[in-house]
């Protein structure tokens, strides 16, 4: 027998726990100790949770147990193997955490290479559990804006559930306690898994370009098409019936895929259809990875009473205790002024607003337009001001440089505000507010504003957040009706989530996909592929 397989059977004895004698289990605790000391020398490294580095955690870990190994037992082991490699159904890697290395064991059955094998799978252990707490990637490195608080649990109270896992063996358990409660987060998981299943199938087909395919055409591209939506289950398999004939229920599951894909739902597979249909499923696999990455920064945000506005998805709900009472549609910045994701709270609204053009709008919009159409202003009721506030003659200000203007658009008709705003605190100058360009509603893609959010009906939220029976529907119309600009504080400030979702997983399982409208989920894809530093 050669000596490497006679110390990995020696190894394997002594994380049996059958074979260790106290002076071994000494020497081994004085081993650990030993590790844990270089490790503090060294400083802090890795990640941090709750303020604590991962090196840091590691050493408070084994404090707890008396410096005793905590991976001396095979159940143990496997049991944290299939953890480890669990996390796969999480979108992360289960490569980041190395679980090879713990099912190989220490090098060598003495007490410096135990040690060392123990703490290094300690080091699996805790990253992955912070990577499911709280996310593997820090989304203030992918946007500057984010203000959203993560995820939090006292270092005490985290280090305290993962020893007691390890010495209860519930390695399972604390895995699935660090994963997010919300049942968005469950759903996200078995998507991923379906779309896994259909990948390791071979994936779906694509359909050929060609002339738009309507229903009640015979056309051999039609026989593709039931194969791709039989893929997904968006037909059912009986339907893969290499017929030809594009007949009404096939119309009806091309309608329902364009509906959750957020596209128009007219039956029709012109190049749009056809795009989305001929994503890889790769990329849509990448595109379910992200949004559980997005889950584990962002779900524990959703509960009691918000606003949340689905700014990929075009929609606000406002929610009281967790669950959605009022939704509607939005339309959310082009991709050039898009509309920033961050947190805040609804304080107070205006009713019969005015509009203090923005800067940005100034310059590269508004400007334009007067100096090729002097009655621009007149026609659109927009004042000119100095900067001390002074109203100006718009005849007598050099439009070629005006220098320190202010333009503001009177309340009323055609106000680009419409009839009210919804206003928190926020460095961007985005709001909630009401349109002229309501027709723009009926459009399935949305990004038409300057980063503001247009909602349509807003009035009804403007009801609901207030919540006070002298603001009810005839309250509302009268002051509405009064020709002055009111500003009206909530009773409670309201917390209010602008968030960036390119899935929906509703209840029934099926999973939509949106455009990725500012394109934010190759950064992330990119940053979940990095190996975490040592």
């Amino acid at each position: 027998m050669s000596t490497s397989i006679l110390r990995r059977g020696l190894a394997a004895l002594l994380l049996a726990g059958s074979c260790i004698l106290p002076a071994q289990a000494q020497g081994l605790d004085e081993a650990i100790r030993e590790r844990v000391e270089q490790l503090r020398d060294a400083g802090p490294s890795g990640p941090k949770l709750e303020g604590v580095s991962l090196s840091e955690g590691i050493a408070r870990f084994y404090e707890r147990r008396d410096f005793a190994p905590a991976w001396n037992d095979r159940a143990r082991q496997e049991a944290l193997i299939g953890a480890l490699r669990g996390v796969a159904g999480d979108g992360l890697d289960p490569r980041d955490y190395a679980p090879e290395a713990v099912e190989k064991g220490p090098a060598s059955a003495d007490p410096p290479s135990i040690a060392a094998y123990d703490l290094a799978t300690t080091r699996s252990y805790l990253l992955a559990l912070a990577h499911l707490f709280r996310g593997k990637v820090n989304p203030a490195s992918l946007d500057a804006q984010w203000n959203f608080a993560a995820r939090t649990m006292t270092p005490d109270e985290a280090l305290g559930y993962m020893v007691d896992a390890v010495r209860s063996g519930n390695i399972a358990g604390v895995f699935d306690g660090a994963r997010p409660a919300h049942p968005a987060y469950a759903r996200l998981r078995a998507a991923l898994a379906r779309l896994r299943a259909v990948e390791a199938a071979g994936g779906w087909v694509a359909i050929p370009a060609g002339a738009t395919l309507k229903p009640g055409m015979d056309d051999p591209r039609v026989v593709l098409l039931r194969k791709r939506l039989a893929a997904t289950g968006d037909i059912a398999a009986a339907e893969d019936n290499g017929a030809t004939l594009y007949d009404a229920t096939l119309e009806a599951a091309v309608k329902r895929f364009q509906q959750e894909q957020y596209l128009d739902a007219d039956g029709a597979i012109g190049p749009g259809t056809r795009t989305a249909l001929n994503v890889p499923v790769a990329r849509r696999i990448d595109q379910v990875r992200a949004n559980l990455e997005r889950g584990r920064w962002l779900l524990h945000e959703l509960h009691d009473d918000f606003v949340l506005v689905d700014v990929a998805g075009f929609q606000i709900n406002l929610f009281r205790k967790g669950a959605s009472v009022w939704s509607s549609r939005v339309q959310v910045g082009k991709p050039f002024r898009s509309t920033p994701i961050f947190k805040s709270e609804v304080t107070y609204l205006t009713l019969n607003p005015t509009w203090t053009v923005p800067p940005t709008i100034l310059r590269e919009d508004v400007l334009p337009k007067v100096r090729r159409d002097p009655g621009y202003l007149a026609r659109n009721r927009i004042r000119v001001f100095d900067s001390s506030g002074q109203e100006l003659d718009p005849k007598k200000v050099n439009w070629a440089k005006p220098g320190a203007i202010t333009l503001r658009q009177d309340a009323g008709e055609g106000n680009s505000l419409g009839r009210a705003v919804i206003r928190f605190p926020n460095p961007y100058a985005v709001y909630l507010h009401d349109t002229p360009h309501r027709e723009l509603f009926g459009a399935s893609q949305r990004a038409f504003s300057s980063g503001c959010i247009r909602v349509e009906n807003v009035l009804e939220l403007v009801r609901l957040l207030l919540d006070d029976p002298a603001w009810d529907q005839a309250g509302l119309d009268k002051a509405l009706a009064e020709p002055i600009t009111r500003s009206v504080k909530l009773g409670k400030p309201l917390p209010i989530l602008l968030a960036y979702w390119t899935i929906d997983v509703p209840e029934s399982g099926r999973v939509g996909f949106k455009a990725d409208i500012y394109d934010r989920d190759p950064a992330l894809v990119r940053a979940l592929a990095e190996r975490p530093r040592p």
